[in-house]
């Protein structure tokens, strides 16, 4: 999908049972730091991991929501959007593997944000539910910045 772009702020969502909805769901809840959506989005379970530039690798979904909770209730303001991606699935998984950029904003300062990005849903009773979640910063100026000013405060 090299020109459909994902903020969570589309004027006609798909519910969470498309692979689309829940992928605007996630940035819905991430881009309005909504940790209630955000755990519908995620499998609530000791199985679910995260690997991205914040928390190293995190494993269950109580491990996870706490970089989240880090993230929605510091005094910075993230936002990130996910463009130049496919979408990969099997009846019961499916995997969007892409790039986001946003920014981070805090005070005065700001940083751009480039990230590489997938994540992994399972089909659970029809729902999407994230299973698992990567994100690499490339710049290595970039990650050191956004990892101190997130993990900071």
């Amino acid at each position: 999908m090299k020109d459909a772009v994902i903020t969570g702020y589309e004027t006609s969502p798909e519910d969470s049972s498309t692979p689309t909805g829940a992928l605007m769901e996630f940035y819905r809840a991430f881009n309005n730091g909504d940790l209630k959506l955000m755990d519908r989005n995620w499998l609530q379970s000791d199985e679910a991991s995260m690997s991205n530039p914040l928390g190293g690798i995190k494993r269950g979904w109580q491990a996870i929501s706490e970089v989240y909770h880090k993230i929605f209730n510091g005094t910075a303001k993230v936002y990130v959007e996910f463009y130049d991606y496919s979408i990969h699935s099997t009846g019961e998984m499916f995997v969007a593997v892409g790039r986001e950029r946003g920014h981070f904003k805090q005070g005065g300062s700001s940083i751009e944000l480039s990230i590489r990005t997938s994540r992994t849903y399972l089909n659970i009773g029809g729902r999407w539910q994230q299973i698992h979640h990567h994100g690499s910063i490339d710049n290595p100026d970039q990650l050191a910045q956004y990892q101190s000013a997130i993990m900071t405060k």
